[in-house]
């Protein structure tokens, strides 16, 4: 891990993982796609840990690509600037696919891949003037290794929209898009990001989990019989398991469940 590209503060069974170039607006090179990624990937395997916030210091989330790092790429060849690329899809599908539930603090600028890392995070809350772009056509680029996850976001209409015209996107139209789940105050980030992290910290971990692979399973399918069957196996596996009898139990008991005492109280 770089320590000058990134920094992981954790607070019980919290970590949050800034984005620290703050001297360029926590812009993308390949460092810090390397620090992510990494960080990513050790707090996932660390059991300790049971909710990721994502954060950026200084005064923007992140500005997208460093316009140094796309310079040295526009100068190599295509194979070059393939496995590059590959690096960049990588973070995201890893931030897109961690194990427990990712939470996106967002202030100022998140433009291009800041954009898709919103998106690829499972909950997103933003200050009054964070702002947003599909912003790589005015740069004769492509929104391409971030795509799957916008249009996941906003859906493919928007998506058509503001990946042809590249305009920015205010904080009040991102959460009409659905690009970000709630709004508030910038002195009041870290008190809606607490009060979501203790809402996650309230479900089971392996629970939380399943969830996640659920709604990645079940994305824009049809209603098909092997679908049911599917969601079937999942809800029988769930309701089999040690967490599912402790959180009967603790609910009959009148007590909290093991898990929720996770010592942020």
């Amino acid at each position: 891990m770089n320590a000058t590209t990134i920094a992981i503060e954790r607070r019980n069974a919290v970590a949050t993982l800034w984005l620290d170039r703050p001297e360029v607006h926590n812009a993308f090179d390949e460092h810090l796609i390397a620090a992510i990624t990494t960080g990513l990937r050790e707090l996932d395997a660390d059991d300790t840990v049971r909710v990721v916030v994502l954060a950026g210091r200084g005064k923007s989330f992140c500005a997208g690509g460093d316009l140094d790092w796309m310079r040295r790429m526009a100068a190599y060849d295509e194979a070059a600037n393939l496995e590059d690329a590959g690096r960049l899809a990588e973070m995201l599908r890893t931030l897109a696919t961690l194990s427990k539930p990712t939470v996106a603090r967002v202030h100022g600028a998140a433009l291009a891949g800041g954009t898709g890392l919103v998106a690829a995070c499972d909950i997103a809350v933003a200050g009054p003037r964070a702002s947003f772009g599909t912003t790589e056509v005015r740069l004769g680029l492509v929104p391409a290794t971030i795509g799957p996850y916008v249009v996941r976001a906003i859906g493919p209409r928007a998506a058509r929209r503001y990946f042809l015209t590249g305009e920015r996107i205010d904080a009040q139209r991102a959460l009409q898009l659905g690009l970000v789940h709630e709004l508030c105050g910038e002195d009041e980030l870290d008190q809606r990001i607490d009060a979501i992290v203790k809402a996650l910290l309230a479900g089971a971990p392996g629970a939380l989990h399943a969830s996640k692979r659920l709604l990645d399973a079940i994305d824009h399918q049809p209603l098909s019989p092997a679908l049911i069957e599917d969601t079937c196996r999942r809800i029988a596996t769930a309701r089999a398991s040690e967490e599912a009898r402790e959180g009967i139990a603790a609910f009959f008991d009148k007590r909290k469940p093991a898990w929720a005492d996770d010592g942020t109280e």
